[in-house]
């Protein structure tokens, strides 16, 4: 019998499964990769009578492999907060989706375990900006506002390092990182003791900056687009970007596209709040789209899709603003 353990790279998925394997240690088979790689399932050969566990990819993407593997015998527990379409009913499915706004994969595994690794959860939620949510799991921990900052720059390095179109834009290929959290049953130790964090802090703030220097493609009332430069810091840093573009103005929809090597782009966004569109809706839209109700993305959007796109953001926020 062999165990799987099935992950999206960003900080949600890395700390979710991180809580889990400190719970129920188990030797298992890591598969993984950025996080726009979310068919994560179709890399799975199992056998009747193997274990898989998955983390924050959405079950919609991956229906088909886990319809084989149910098939096959295989017994899976699917932890996830995205869309999920219809969930399988099946005697050797173990299902715990969520798709509420304010929850993360992370804060579904901590429910799970009752808290028994709280600090990974708070830190998962920060690295998915969902930032009130970190802040009131935290509650129960009485941390510091030092100790607190530093598991929210561990979330947001985390997800930084999961953005980008292959490994090779990346600091660290994630199972490489989930190998390092490992041992630590406490991510301000993991803080403390580990260099790769100060290697990934340095470097989001750098790409970061860069990030701040360009000005926007596209302006219009209530909403932003960034189409950024072809290089791999650009690639990394458009998510996270996003992010923060979102924080800051929470009223406005952002998109950050980053040019893909083989044409296209890969795009971020991030839609305004209290929106009666969400962003996983607008990204479904599109063939490779998906995400979440705040946050979503679009894997792979064509280039003669890019001025339809942009088209359709300003329809959106134009339709918004007459509701208003």
């Amino acid at each position: 019998m062999a165990d799987f353990d099935v992950f999206n790279g960003d900080a949600d998925g890395l700390c979710a499964v991180h809580q889990l394997r400190l719970a129920e240690p188990r030797r298992a088979e890591l598969i993984t990769g950025v996080k726009r790689d979310v068919r994560l399932l179709s890399r799975v050969q199992a056998q009747a009578g193997d274990n898989v566990a998955v983390f924050d990819v959405s079950l919609a993407q991956n229906c088909a492999d886990l319809q084989r593997l149910l098939t096959r015998g295989v017994h899976v527990r699917y932890f996830d907060h995205h869309f999920a379409g219809d969930i399988p009913v099946h005697p050797l499915l173990e299902p715990h989706i969520d798709t509420d706004a304010d929850v993360c994969t992370s804060s579904i595994v901590d429910r799970l375990l009752q808290g028994r690794f709280r600090a990974w959860a708070v830190t998962a939620a920060f690295g998915d900006n969902l930032q009130n949510t970190a802040c009131e799991l935290a509650k129960p921990l009485g941390l510091s506002d030092g100790d607190l900052g530093q598991l929210r720059m561990l979330g947001e390095c985390l997800n930084y390092n999961s953005y980008g179109e292959s490994e090779a834009d990346l600091y660290y290929p994630p199972a490489v990182l989930y190998r390092s959290m490992a041992p630590f049953r406490d991510p301000l130790a993991f803080v403390a003791e580990r260099p790769e964090v100060d290697c990934l802090d340095t470097g989001m703030r750098e790409d970061l900056d860069r990030a701040r220097r360009t000005e926007p493609t596209s302006t219009w009332s209530g909403g932003e687009a960034y189409v950024l430069p072809s290089v791999a810091w650009c690639r990394r840093v458009a998510g996270t970007f996003a992010n923060v573009l979102a924080r800051e103005e929470p009223s406005v929809m952002h998109a950050v596209l980053a040019p893909r090597r083989a044409g296209g782009y890969t795009v971020s966004v991030r839609m305004a709040e209290h929106a009666s569109l969400t962003a996983e809706q607008l990204c479904r839209e599109f063939p490779t789209g998906g995400g979440r109700v705040r946050a979503a993305g679009i894997n792979e959007l064509p280039e003669q899709e890019l001025q339809p796109f942009l088209a359709r953001l300003r329809a959106i926020t134009e339709r918004e603003n007459r509701g208003r």
